[in-house]
Order: structure tokens, then sequence, then C-alpha cells
């Protein structure tokens, strides 16, 4: 800055005011820098761990295909904030984001959570419902514990990413289906305990992300 004579007090003491404050903001900006220098993080975020920096790299890779995505991981380890840095960063990204919680929802009501239904079809169904995989058309849908699913809605499922197509419980109406499938379970993965079908189990996991402790 310059100061024109004669000199205003009021003016060089603002511009001495101004100066103390931007060499403050210079002060704190480099020790946030110094404080970050020893980490790294993607989308929402942020580790130290050499495990996470290599699931960063995964999720970088795998994130702008359509691959379905199988992510395991224990309760609390972040597996929706690694689905949703995915979603973000893929080319479905505008689209929806639609998430639910196959343990949450009761075993004879997750059908038509997943697929909706026509009014009348069964006891309480008292008008029509859209269901969440039609909700996702165009984005992602994000299948939390699907080991919870049913055997018998495990093969609705697998028929659906099979056929991209789908019928609402009770309608003649064909829905086509374009969504990205994201998976999230804390279950065993080993053959011989898992809950899930088989055939459904290697449709799901296209790309199979390890999320540490």
């Amino acid at each position: 800055s310059f100061i024109e004579k004669p000199v205003d007090p009021d003016v060089l003491l603002a511009i001495m005011e101004k100066a103390v404050e931007r060499s403050k903001l210079s002060d704190e900006n480099q020790r946030l820098r110094e404080r970050l220098e020893d980490r790294a993080g993607f989308a929402n975020i942020i580790s130290t761990s050499g495990k996470m920096l290599r699931l960063f790299e995964l999720i970088r890779l795998a994130a702008p295909t359509d691959a379905n995505i199988l992510i395991h991981g224990e309760s609390g380890t972040g597996k929706e904030l690694v689905a949703s840095a995915i979603h973000e960063h893929s080319k479905r990204a505008s689209k929806p984001f639609v998430k639910i919680n196959c343990a949450a929802v009761p075993t004879d009501l997750i059908e038509s959570e997943l697929f909706g239904h026509k009014k009348g079809a069964f006891t309480g169904a008292v008008s029509d419902k859209v269901g969440l995989v039609e909700l996702a058309q165009g984005g992602s849908l994000l299948l939390d514990e699907i080991a919870e699913i049913p055997t018998n809605v495990q093969v609705k499922l697998l028929r659906l990413l099979q056929e991209r197509e789908l019928r609402p419980i009770g309608s003649n109406r064909v829905v086509q289906a374009d969504f990205r499938l994201i998976c999230a379970t804390n279950g065993s993965l080993d053959p011989a305990s898992r809950k899930l079908r088989e055939d459904l189990f290697y449709r799901i996991n296209t790309i199979t992300l390890e999320i540490p402790p």
C-alpha cells in the first residue's frame, strides 16, 4: 500500500491495522498447512493410515466406472461415507443417491421398499408406492447390510441385475432400471458362513472395497 502526503493519522492507522490483520491470517494459513502436511483424504474422509490411502486410490479408480461395488467393514468404519464418495465422483453424481438400511426394514416389507407396489396388492397397501430402485433412476442405490435381505427377495434382486427391469408388486407395469448398485455389509464374506446367495454375491462384488477397523 502507499500513503499520500500530507499523512492523515486516521488513514495511517487503518492501513497499519489492515496490514497486521493480513499478517495474522497468513500465519494462521501457514500453521494449518503444516498441520495437514501429514494427512490425506478423499471426499469427506481424512486419514493418515496407509491402508486408507490405498482405499482412497481404489475409490478413485472405481468411482468413474459403472461396476457394482461391495463395501465390507465393521460397524462404524464409514461404509456409508465411502459409498457417498463413490457416488459423488461418478458420472451419475448429478442424479439421485438413494440409501436403505436393509437391517432396519421388516423382512415382509423389504420387497415393497425396493420394488414398489400397486394399491391393493396386499393388506395395508392403501396407495401406489414407488420403489427405491425406481427412485434411484439414473443415479446410485446403496443397499446397506445387504446380507439381511430375505432369500426370496435376493432372487428378485438377482433377476433385476440380470434383466435391468422390474415390476412393482401387483402391477403389470414394467420399469426399466438404470442405476449403479453399491452394497455394504459387516457380515462374513466366507462362503461357508455368508448369508447371501452365491450367484447374487458374485453379481454385487465386481469390486470389493475393504475398510480397515
